[in-house]
């Protein structure tokens, strides 16, 4: 595993690093040329955030669930809302650096007013394509689709997991 970091993880290093930046009301992310994107978070959207948590800690087996997981795509740092990843990939995460360059095994993505279908599809693609074997979206209704390579009925990650969490 890499021990020194790519352009992009030293640029997020420098984002994390700006105190003008550490209290901001928005989860940040960056694009494929590290400029920042800003999105504005909801009551509803992060109580949505902490259902999906509570939800993966019920269904999901042993692991670490995490929010807003900075993780170093192709075409930018992302944050998905909640993530699960098990122990051992955890640790080889962690070896990539930060952001990491390895997806968790789950990336859970809420959908927002500011969210376009297309956007979603990127994402969904970005997190595979750094190894999510899994992604759910997340619809401000509280629907959850499961998808890997294609969408499924459940998650194979969380198989009871409901297809729908409260969103009131």
């Amino acid at each position: 595993m890499p021990t020194t970091l790519t352009k992009q993880q030293a640029h997020w290093q420098e984002i994390v690093g700006d105190p003008s930046l550490r209290d901001l009301p928005y989860k940040v992310e960056t694009n494929e040329r590290g400029q920042l994107l800003l999105s504005p978070h909801s009551n509803r959207h992060s109580k949505l955030q902490t259902r999906l948590f509570l939800l993966l800690q019920e269904h999901a087996p042993d692991g670490l669930i995490s929010v807003e997981y900075a993780l170093a795509t192709p075409e930018g740092v992302k944050a998905p809302d909640v993530v699960w990843m098990s122990p051992g990939r955890e640790e080889t995460m962690s070896e990539t650096g930060d952001p990491s360059t390895i997806a968790p095994e789950l990336c859970v993505e809420v959908m927002s007013a500011s969210n376009t279908e297309e956007e979603l599809a990127q994402k969904r693609q970005l997190y595979r394509d750094i190894g999510a074997e899994e992604v759910w979206i997340v619809s401000e209704d509280g629907t959850i689709q499961f998808f890997d390579e294609e969408e499924r009925e459940h998650s194979q990650i969380a198989p009871s997991c409901p297809a729908a969490v409260d969103a009131a």
